[in-house]
């Protein structure tokens, strides 16, 4: 019943973030990627808060959630949940797409969740032959197994539109928040600042972007965070950078949001770059 996971990269498979996991406790806070998730669960059942209402995954079945859209993350069961995934960029699944369906453009996962035993056999094969160091098995099972989702569960990628003011302020309340990550303003300053009132902001945000500004806020600070941690910044040193109080304060909206600590993820990396 002990949890475990290791999030890693495979050199021949850029882009690609790869994990393999046990989770019995763990819970995910709403958060985003912004790569597609591909979760194969293997035993037990994942519960996920998606699209205004919880889904279940249970084995045999996948979790699919497109970029950049909110969601969660826990145990559906006592016993937990077991599974590997595959986190796709956005321009291999266009490519995929491209050659492999009649999709144009960026397509999307129409249903979170998809009952395919078959599919997370690929999956799991997938990060199989990426431990074993096997690029060309690694390579085409990834492309079989976007082909096969996007074929039987494939679409227009849903778009949310800034169309009308609120969105509009909402767009720009997330421009400051991304310049002004680290030292952010309270919701009343910003509000004021973009002529609307702190509940009308706070709205609007969350109906533009499923979240309210602070919850945002936390989520792009740990996506920066990644993204240094990627080029070698120590832990400590990306907690400050980005925002966070100190390391500890990393560590735990890391590992909720990323599924493991930011030192563990790093190594991994920095395996990857040692080996290439």
């Amino acid at each position: 019943m002990n949890e475990r996971a290791r999030h890693w990269r495979y050199d021949e498979l850029p882009g690609v973030d790869l994990l393999r996991a046990r989770y019995v406790r763990k819970t995910f806070v709403r958060h985003t990627h912004e790569n597609f998730v591909i979760a194969a669960i293997a035993d037990g059942v994942e519960v996920f808060h998606h699209g205004g209402g919880d889904q279940y995954a249970g084995a045999g079945a996948l979790a699919l959630v497109n970029p950049d859209t909110p969601h969660t993350g826990r145990a559906g069961v006592p016993e937990g949940w077991r599974y590997g995934a595959v986190y796709p960029p956005v321009d291999v699944v266009v490519e995929v797409a491209a050659e492999t369906t009649t999709l144009r453009g960026t397509p999307g996962f129409v249903s979170p969740v998809m009952d395919d035993p078959y599919a997370v056999g690929l999956v799991h094969q997938v990060l199989r032959a990426a431990d074993e160091g096997n690029a060309l098995a690694a390579d085409t099972l990834l492309r079989v197994a976007v082909t096969r989702l996007l074929r039987l569960n494939g679409g227009p990628m849903p778009r949310r539109e800034v169309r009308t003011a609120g969105a509009r302020i909402a767009a720009r309340a997330r421009g400051v928040l991304e310049e002004r990550m680290a030292r952010p303003p309270t919701l009343d300053r910003l509000a004021a600042d973009l002529g609307t009132s702190p509940f009308a902001l706070l709205r609007a945000f969350r109906d533009t972007y499923g979240m309210p500004p602070h919850a945002w806020l936390t989520d792009a600070r740990v996506r920066r965070a990644r993204r240094l941690l990627d080029t070698g910044t120590t832990p400590s040193e990306a907690a400050v950078t980005v925002g966070f109080t100190d390391q500890p304060h990393l560590n735990r909206h890391f590992s909720r949001m990323v599924g493991v600590p930011p030192g563990a993820y790093q190594r991994e990396r920095k395996n990857v770059q040692d080996l290439g």
